[in-house]
């Protein structure tokens, strides 16, 4: 990287490979033919079902025919399912056919499924019967006649007969490179509007196999998935990941802290992706004490801040290596990572530095200028990892990947000289309190100190007088007792300078979340404005005195 400015020029590796997910499908079912690829990891042990990376490569190669009878090479195909092997078939067969996965969180509801059919185009939905008590098929009625690009839904309990019903098992599949779109990812939505993130076959695999490669995946390992396969997460890093080291493959139905536990121990599980969330509710698990889990190697996680003191439970507790992830889907996912080498205090307070192949830039988000080493500025990425574009959103594109392909991600963060990189807020997240700037994440992480304070979101409050104020969001540890705002106050006004210190405090039993364990900051800004959050204090402190 260059010595003296935040500009990280791209690091050597195992290299790039031009190759897609049939090439890279079909290459481990010609290398391990008998391994176990996959592995539908339902809660009933005699309802599990395997495939070895043969079996799972001709189930592909009939269901890509199958779509290849009703549709084109290009069509969009949209899954709006929970977690199952057959996601992932279904997935491999899209990409196989040349097409475009649609992916769908099945918690959507009818506007929610309409808006990204419609804006994606899609010719054709696959859906589970139902979900979480909630009749999905009548959703898909409803809306059906407001989407007309829409020609056949297919329920996923009827889906093989879909592909038996296919005349031609003969059919030859067509010709698919490295760079043509895979899927389309809408953006989990902490800030409104989602817009659909088109990527591509050579950028989820290498993105995934660079992730897995630092976290120490060897030939053969074991990834135990419960994040969503309808995200990045589920549905590139930890899939692909395990495929590219030719590895086992148990998909979870949804996250259980129980269920993870005994299928770590079944099957061996050396490496699993979790959010925070996930692993609190791991370590609190009363099976962690009987399960054998001295399999398990390593943790990866991210998607929202880790505290460092739940890093050191995990490393103790679950005797294994810790590795932070760091990305957004615009970037097929990680841009950054900790290795599990990597001293405790980097672990916990920086997102590592750059993955291999791409180039990582610290700029002034109104110059766009690179800034010094140690200095606050937007983080910006160019390599092949960058996403198509966003899909039929050609202005929203050029706003932000540049005329010199840098994709400006809307983080703030700091890089040091070693290429370490540190975040420190969104853009958009800054709090203007009497025309000065402040950045919530500096005051989240303080209070991510706090004994009491489990989870923690810092907002801006509109004010007439002073713009905004800050207001802290708190969701407290079990059994704790809600604190005093004067004494939260002072507590901040200790640490950090007082006009950064919540002059307003609210707390809350749950915050609303994205899939990936996010919190939603504008549904929470949302709660407030509406009052369903009212402040522990009325009185609001002015700039002024709180200097």
């Amino acid at each position: 990287m260059h010595p003296e400015m935040s500009l990280w020029l791209s690091s050597p590796s195992s290299g790039v490979r031009d190759i897609t997910l049939g090439d890279l499908l079909r290459e481990a079912a010609s290398t391990v033919p008998d391994r176990v690829a996959l592995v539908d990891g339902v809660p009933e042990a005699d309802r599990r079902t395997e495939w070895t990376y043969s079996q799972l490569l001709s189930e592909t190669e009939a269901v890509a025919r199958a779509l290849l009878a009703e549709f084109e090479p290009g069509d969009r195909i949209g899954i709006w399912s929970p977690n199952s092997a057959e996601w992932v078939i279904l997935q491999q067969a899209v990409a196989m056919a040349g097409m475009v996965v649609v992916a769908a969180n099945p918690a959507y509801r009818a506007h929610e499924l309409e808006y990204i059919l419609r804006q994606s185009g899609a010719v054709a939905l696959f859906y589970r019967d139902s979900y979480r008590g909630t009749d999905l098929g009548s959703i898909v009625d409803e809306i059906r006649p407001r989407v007309p690009a829409l020609r056949m839904t297919i329920s996923t309990s009827t889906w093989r007969f879909f592909v038996a019903a296919a005349a031609d098992q003969t059919m030859e599949l067509p010709a698919v490179v490295p760079t043509d779109p895979v899927q389309i990812q809408y953006t989990s939505g902490t800030t409104g509007f989602p817009k659909g993130a088109l990527l591509h076959h050579k950028g989820i695999i290498n993105e995934a196999k660079f992730v897995f490669e630092r976290a120490g995946m060897e030939e053969g390992g074991v990834c135990i998935n419960a994040m969503p396969m309808y995200h990045i997460g589920g549905g590139a890093v930890t899939e692909l990941g395990t495929f590219s080291s030719l590895g086992t493959y148990v998909v979870l139905p949804g996250f259980d802290a129980g269920q993870t536990l005994e299928m770590i121990e079944t099957y061996g599980g050396t490496h699993s992706l979790m959010v925070p969330t996930m692993l609190i509710a791991l370590l609190e698990h009363p099976d962690l004490a009987t399960r054998d889990i001295s399999s398990l190697r390593t943790v990866l996680s991210g998607a929202a801040t880790v505290p460092e003191s739940l890093i050191k439970q995990v490393i103790e507790q679950l005797d294994c290596q810790f590795t932070i992830l760091f990305g957004q889907t615009e970037m097929h996912g990680v841009i950054s990572q900790t290795r599990v080498t990597d001293d405790p205090v980097d672990q916990a307070t920086t997102v590592g530095q750059p993955l291999p192949e791409l180039e990582v830039k610290i700029a002034d988000p109104v110059s766009g200028e690179v800034v010094p080493i140690g200095v606050q500025g937007e983080i910006c990425c160019r390599g092949y990892q960058n996403m198509l574009g966003y899909f039929n959103m050609p202005d929203a594109t050029a706003r932000t990947i540049d005329a010199d392909g840098w994709l400006h991600m809307g983080d703030l963060g700091t890089m040091d000289a070693r290429g370490f990189i540190r975040i420190t807020g969104r853009l958009t997240d800054v709090i203007i309190r009497g025309g000065v700037n402040i950045y919530p994440r500096e005051i989240e992480e303080l209070l991510f100190q706090h004994p009491d304070v489990a989870d923690v979101i810092v907002v801006g409050i509109p004010d007439e007088k002073w713009g905004e104020q800050v207001g802290a969001v708190i969701r407290l540890h079990e059994g704790r007792e809600r604190p005093a705002p004067d004494e939260m106050k002072t507590w901040c006004r200790e640490r950090i300078s007082a006009h950064k210190a919540p002059s307003l405090w609210f707390f809350t039993d749950q915050f609303p979340m994205t899939p990936t364990g996010k919190i939603q900051k504008f549904k929470v800004s949302e709660q407030i404005s509406a009052g369903e959050l009212r402040s522990a204090v009325e009185t609001v402190v002015s700039p002024a005195q709180s200097r």
